[in-house]
């Protein structure tokens, strides 16, 4: 009786564990909304803002330009300037 209770148990873990694996792919495969990580669309759009801004725009100008929030423009320049200070900082080590 044991021997088949165990077994029954076995069966009904198993259906259970194949359960929780496909909730677990739907998870994995969900789209979490929010920034992206820095994907090749965002590159992108940085590079894109990087050469405007590198001309002369002003951020509200870049705005105006382009389909970006102000926000989106507020991050590329921090993200820009941090760049811009470690590359300014291995320069000044290099001399």
């Amino acid at each position: 009786m044991n021997l088949q209770q165990a077994l029954k148990r076995i069966t009904e873990l198993e259906q259970e564990n194949a359960e929780l694996r496909d909730k677990l792919t739907e998870y994995e495969n969900r789209d979490r909304g929010g920034r992206r990580k820095h994907d090749a669309k965002w590159q992108e759009s940085y590079n894109n803002w990087v050469q405007l801004y590198e001309q002369g725009m002003t951020i509200m100008e870049i705005v105006n330009h382009t389909d970006l929030s102000r926000r989106t423009c507020y991050r590329y320049k921090s993200y820009y300037d941090s760049l811009r200070a470690v590359q300014s900082e291995e320069q000044s080590g290099k001399k």
